[in-house]
């Protein structure tokens, strides 16, 4: 059964409850949006998606079709059964943060990542002591051979999406990235809304 599709508001953070074997398609409606992706484990709010354990299980610094987001225990949380623009996904970079925008010269109050993960928690009746790292969908950060990395404006088009199957019951919490000082959002530096829908069943025709 397919649930309604929702809207992830540019520059919001939104929390989706999954259970296993569900699968949340998340499009990129405009092409230049980044979104930071958690995990929460319905059964205890304390595990949580882990970046650490994610390349440590795939052997990659990257986040590709195929592969599984991990827990903070190691289990597998969501697995990205379909991803249209066939990128690589960014685990490396923190979610941004009120620290961060002061240090990039903001002085008045600047959304976050990091605001947008606790608030989408507390539309669920949940909390986290701390600001896990992100899964960072369509965001495009290359590494170089000398390990230094930059920031790319994403690689993906209006309308491309990735698919995630759920694993465990789980929190699925989403930030359309408020970034609109650097590139990381496209050039134009706007964030934009994204697109949600959990479905109980996956066609093969959404991997293209």
């Amino acid at each position: 059964m397919d649930l309604e599709t929702q809207v992830v508001p540019a520059s919001q953070g939104r929390a989706f409850r999954m259970r296993a074997g569900q699968f949340a398609r998340i499009t990129n409606t405009h092409g230049n949006q980044v979104v930071d992706t958690w995990a929460v484990a319905a059964s205890d709010a304390a595990e949580v998606s882990s970046m650490d354990h994610t390349r440590s299980v795939n052997s990659n610094i990257f986040f590709t079709k195929g592969m599984s987001l991990k827990s903070s225990r190691r289990r597998s949380m969501l697995t990205m059964v379909a991803d249209s623009a066939r990128v690589r996904h960014d685990t490396l970079l923190c979610p941004c943060s009120a620290d961060l925008y002061q240090q990039l010269g903001c002085t008045a109050y600047h959304r976050s990542c990091t605001d947008n993960f606790h608030e989408a928690l507390a539309q669920v009746s949940l909390e986290h002591a701390f600001t896990p790292a992100s899964l960072n969908l369509f965001m495009n950060v290359p590494v170089g051979p000398d390990g230094t990395v930059d920031r790319l404006p994403p690689a993906t088009t209006a309308g491309d999406h990735v698919v995630l199957r759920a694993d465990m019951d789980l929190v699925l919490v989403l930030s359309a990235c408020p970034q609109d000082i650097t590139p990381i959002n496209g050039a134009a530096r706007t964030p934009q809304n994204v697109a949600v829908s959990i479905t109980d069943a996956f066609s093969p025709e959404e991997a293209a």
